[in-house]
């Protein structure tokens, strides 16, 4: 077990470290508008994604009546996209600890364009069920490269937010306005394929936004650690002056190497590192928090729309029910985007998980009326959203630079797995108990979390770590 307050200890000591002076250069720096082009440039990619990931519910009930599926076929597909989503943030987080993140950014940005364009042009159900495998793996790890760009680009005064207006962005605006997309293309598109026009409609920005992300550095803090300290420092001044092309004139000079960290001297990333000792605690721990987490998140958002349909609701009308209960996301999201900066990681998401907890037996106690159903949805979707960012936060912190990425992305992997599997297990549980039984068990989910984020560091107002031997209990 380790505590959650203790001794901070860092191998390259005092003041000479490279997480002291990368640390030192962002306080001084604060927020430029060169952090602000980053950050909505990643943005827009990730609302873009959340859409996408909400897309299989918001197309169920049409498949349902124009290709006959039942739902296990719907659930299915889910389960193909986030299974995707775990192998895509295990293989990036690989990749982004030894080449770097800003390569991987465009990557995962192609692939799950790729993936949208094979879903609206599917002509029977075995393509579609590929493409949106396609589509999780480009999900996946599109999601695990900004949260830890956004984890390494600012300090640590204001990298809570910056994390946390990912999913603002994403489970907050992505999910809420999901449904009302969803509404619009099905109120100008009709027929039996209007589905395809919802994944049509999710290609065509991808090929935008990639050009603009060309403009994205690596961060500094993966060059510093790869011993590559000139090329941070550039960065750094690109931050410092908001300027992210052209010339650099009269560049400061923030980052100095000392002993182990003098160029060409840095460790080698090893994956296997998060798989050991503390980090190995840490990991799990994490892992569990997560699972419990996606499992609730994505069973709400794709089981609701067709749990209302089959209550006697019309599409149009379940779609904005769902809608209603996903403005809990947003307000989740923009209360732990701003709470991020003021409240300890642990404190967050204990009350998250007790939260949580309340709003799932409250649902199962009042199942028949629609009225505080939805209200507790929209509790329960805060609560939810509040873990997830909190999360995205906290794994970064725990994992020095050269095994950041994948510690990270082992974590929201086994996350997304649990998402992709868990729905099939709610909607058994919804077939055989209705909606009682489903949300009682989601209540349960909360308790499991609420009892796993006791045990990892606490990492609040911390820098971030450059080492392994880093916090001590």
């Amino acid at each position: 077990m380790e505590a959650a307050s203790g001794q901070t200890e860092r191998s390259s000591g005092g003041k000479g470290g490279f997480a002291e002076q990368i640390e030192s250069a962002y306080g001084r720096i604060g927020v430029t508008s060169a952090h602000k082009h980053i950050l909505i440039m990643v943005l827009i990619g990730i609302w873009f994604d959340a859409l996408e990931q909400n897309a299989v519910g918001l197309t169920g009930p049409v498949l349902k009546e124009s290709w006959g599926l039942g739902a296990a076929q719907i659930g299915f597909l889910n389960t193909m996209t986030f299974t995707a989503t775990a192998l895509g943030r295990l293989v990036t987080g690989v990749i982004i600890d030894r080449f770097g993140r800003r390569t991987m950014l465009m990557i995962n940005l192609i692939i799950f364009a790729g993936g949208s364009l094979l879903c609206a042009l599917a002509p029977n159900y075995a393509v579609l069920a590929a493409g949106r495998f396609i589509v999780g793996f480009g999900l996946g790890g599109e999601i695990s490269v900004a949260v830890i760009m956004m984890a390494e680009f600012f300090a640590a005064k204001h990298r809570g937010t910056a994390v946390g207006l990912i999913n603002v962005t994403s489970a907050g605006l992505g999910n809420m306005l999901a449904p009302l997309f969803g509404i619009l293309v099905f109120a100008v598109f009709d027929g039996p394929d209007k589905w395809r026009w919802l994944f049509g409609l999710l290609f065509l920005p991808s090929i935008l936004i990639m050009f603009f992300r060309r403009y994205v550095p690596e961060t500094p803090r993966f060059l510093a650690a790869s011993g590559r300290v000139d090329e941070a420092n550039t960065v750094i001044n690109r931050l410092a002056r908001g300027q992210l092309s052209g010339p650099i004139e009269n560049p400061e000079q923030y980052l100095t190497g000392t002993g182990a960290q003098e160029q060409g001297k840095q460790p080698r990333s090893d994956w296997r590192g998060v798989l050991q000792g503390r980090l190995l605690r840490r990991t799990v721990l994490l892992t569990v928090a997560v699972c419990m987490s996606y499992a609730a998140q994505i069973s709400m958002l794709t089981l609701m729309p067709t749990i209302l349909v089959a209550s006697g609701h019309d599409l149009t009308s379940s779609l904005g029910f769902t809608l209603l209960m996903q403005t809990g996301s947003l307000a989740g999201a923009v209360a732990a985007a701003l709470g991020a900066s003021r409240l300890p990681r642990k404190k967050v998401l204990t009350g998250g998980a007790v939260l949580g907890c309340l709003a799932g037996l409250s649902i199962a106690l009042f199942s028949g009326t629609l009225p505080l159903v939805l209200v507790f949805g929209c509790l329960f979707n805060f609560s939810v959203v509040i873990l997830n960012t909190t999360i995205w936060l906290f794994a970064p912190e725990l994992y020095p630079t050269r095994v950041r990425g994948m510690g990270t992305s082992i974590i929201l992997a086994m996350g997304s797995l649990s998402g992709g599997l868990f729905p099939l297990v709610a909607g058994f549980v919804f077939d055989a108990s209705g909606l009682t039984g489903m949300f009682a068990m989601m209540a349960g989910l909360f308790v499991v979390l609420g009892i796993a984020v006791q045990f990892p560091p606490e990492t609040f107002g911390k820098p971030m770590e450059e080492d392994e031997d880093v916090v001590h209990a």
